[in-house]
């Protein structure tokens, strides 16, 4: 691998929206570690991006497993220009049910918290391991840029207005998560401003996806595009931002 391309690790890299940002940026010159929780579904992965994808374990409820990847990243190549921290559930018990059905059982009032810690500890917690795992390597980059992958679901703005079409759907579950995740990254975003480390927020489209049973209603290359814009980038590119796919804002 030749190391004045740029390197990038995504996150959940082994399917769906993770899966075609690896792509994208393997085709933009960027060489990639295909991040994915199953060793072998993420060298499956990086067999069909081809040259240029390099897989590599990483669970993001691992602390073990973060650490390791981060040594190897940095034994290999020194630095890492670009984190994509994809990696995301939308539930563990949803199964069979419809949307509708298992938003009802996810209230507030009724859901498991067993439920909401399993989705926030890859949701949340996750990305937050991460960043801080990779944020040594990241400083050694002449232009590091991190994308966090959220959620229009996430906004607290919208979802606040009663005529947001999403509005009936918030719950302590997924869009609390993403929330969260939101507010983790203005963390981030606060505490680098001050570097040149570029932090951004992304919504990819309702992608027919993994993540939603594949219910949703954009190709995974539609839904992508905004990660991708933004992942590619170059070191004059804006930071603090969150966007989507149509690449404008979102109301935190």
């Amino acid at each position: 691998m030749a190391h004045d391309k740029r390197i990038a690790l995504v996150t959940g890299a082994n399917q769906g929206v993770g899966l075609q940002v690896a792509k994208e940026l393997v085709a933009n010159a960027v060489t990639v570690f295909v991040g994915s929780r199953d060793l072998k579904r993420g060298e499956e992965a990086a067999r069909e991006i081809g040259a240029g994808a390099i897989p590599i374990q990483l669970d993001v409820r691992d602390i073990d497993s973060i650490a390791n990847a981060a040594k190897r990243i940095g034994n290999e190549f020194g630095r890492l220009d670009l984190l994509v921290n994809n990696a995301a559930i939308s539930n563990t018990r949803k199964g069979n049910l419809s949307l509708e059905e298992y938003v009802k059982i996810s209230k507030a009032s009724n859901v498991p918290l067993d439920e909401v810690r399993a989705v926030w500890e890859t949701n949340v917690f996750g990305v937050l391991a991460v960043y801080q795992a990779m944020l040594p390597l990241l400083r050694l980059s002449s232009d590091a840029r991190i994308v966090n992958v959220s959620s229009g679901a996430g906004s607290l703005t919208a979802n606040a207005d009663p005529s947001f079409p999403h509005h009936a759907y918030f719950g302590p579950v997924y869009p609390a998560s993403k929330a969260a995740l939101n507010a983790i990254t203005l963390a981030m975003m606060i505490e680098l401003e001050e570097t040149g480390i570029k932090v951004n927020l992304v919504s990819p489209a309702f992608t027919k996806t993994n993540l939603n049973g594949y219910q949703g209603t954009e190709s995974v290359e539609d839904g992508s595009r905004e990660v991708v814009r933004v992942a590619l980038l170059g070191p004059e590119g804006p930071t603090g931002t969150f966007t989507r796919w149509e690449n404008t804002t979102i109301p935190w």
